[in-house]
């Protein structure tokens, strides 16, 4: 049975629905801790369609997304906090003039520091582009380094290696959870415009996709310039919800959290970078007692810093190995898949349980 376009819409509007009263829900209920968890997976939903862009659709392999979240943060908390806040800050060194008075509003900054995210990702992306594979992911991740240790010296400006501190907490649960809906719809949108289908193109051959008329290396920089204001965007929130940020956060751990997220959810998969942000936002926190001492009947520690990050590199490793497509591999979401697969398979159960208790 297939559902028409009617039931459809109505579907679809009954899960949005649902979503948002369980976002209202959780905003007045959870308490802080669970709150700041739940607003995370939001955040880490962003920045993981981020990432999917350019490795996922368009088969570019970078890892320098935690340089362009600095950016953003950085810009953004620059622009919102006050001049007394900043005063407060700078006492190494004076801000820049120029920077001292400033104060905006949190959404025209958050589009200011991904459209400088954005515009930072246009200038690295256009030389480095032209590499693949493994040398496209180190220089990438160089540059993000070369960022960090560049906001690292620049004592005037971002305050060094001490960071800023004292943000204002713009980044609600309905901010954050308002930002993640408008990516995914926005995802949505892209993969299945003509750009969308040109990425796809350039992914799976690129000598095919420039056979056939597609500019290849104009899809890669949009693509990529893309890609960085949403992850721009991504840290910006990061840092009103932490309300404090300094160079040491913008690690790469950072970039390898949001690629796990990435590759277990399925690279090439909205769908799967939703669910798996969440599983594994979720299942971080979880498992956070492994880096504590450990009493076991046979096993005892006294403390080990980073033995769920083991954990999870395993979980990474037998993803690759064993299923490299991940938990959605290249597919979405769809009303039809549940309604073909799940209802005829849960009727089977239901009946064979019917005919147990008959007999």
């Amino acid at each position: 049975m297939i559902p028409d376009k009617k039931t459809k819409r109505i579907l679809n509007i009954s899960g949005c629905a649902f979503a948002a009263a369980f976002i209202i829900f959780a905003n007045g209920v959870f308490g802080p801790f669970s709150l700041r968890i739940f607003n995370l997976c939001g955040i880490y939903i962003i920045l993981a369609l981020s990432l999917n862009l350019i490795n996922g659709f368009t088969g570019l392999f970078s890892l320098g997304h935690a340089g362009f979240m600095a950016i953003g943060a950085y810009v953004s908390a620059l622009l919102t906090m006050s001049p007394a806040q900043k005063e407060l800050n700078f006492f190494m060194a004076p801000i820049v003039p120029f920077l001292a008075r400033v104060e905006l509003p949190f959404i025209p900054a958050l589009i200011i520091a991904g459209s400088v995210a954005a515009l930072a990702g246009f200038l690295i992306g256009t030389p480095v582009l032209r590499l693949r594979d493994d040398y496209l992911a180190i220089a990438t991740l160089g540059f993000s380094e070369i960022i960090r240790v560049v906001l690292t010296n620049l004592q005037s400006v971002t305050n060094g290696a001490l960071g800023l501190k004292g943000l204002p907490k713009f980044s609600s649960t309905l901010m954050i959870w308002a930002s993640a809906a408008i990516t995914i719809v926005f995802m949505v949108a892209l993969v299945r415009s003509a750009f969308g289908r040109s990425c796809r193109a350039v992914r799976d051959n690129e000598i095919a996709a420039q056979a056939m008329g597609i500019p290849v290396a104009r899809v890669k920089i949009i693509s990529f310039t893309i890609s960085s204001f949403i992850a721009g965007a991504g840290g910006a929130l990061l840092g009103h919800m932490m309300t404090t940020i300094d160079p040491k956060m913008f690690t790469f751990s950072l970039t390898y959290n949001i690629l796990l997220i990435v590759v277990l959810g399925g690279i090439g998969s909205i769908t799967g970078s939703v669910i798996a942000a969440v599983a594994v936002t979720i299942a971080m926190e979880a498992l956070r007692f492994l880096d504590g001492p450990l009493n076991f009947i046979f096993f005892r520690t006294q403390g080990l810093p980073g033995l769920r990050m083991v954990v999870f590199s395993a979980l990474l490793l037998v993803v690759v190995i064993y299923r490299q497509q991940g938990l959605m591999g290249k597919h979405e979401f769809s009303w039809d898949s549940i309604f073909n697969s799940a209802l005829p398979r849960l009727r089977g159960l239901f009946s064979a349980r019917k005919k147990q208790g008959a007999a």
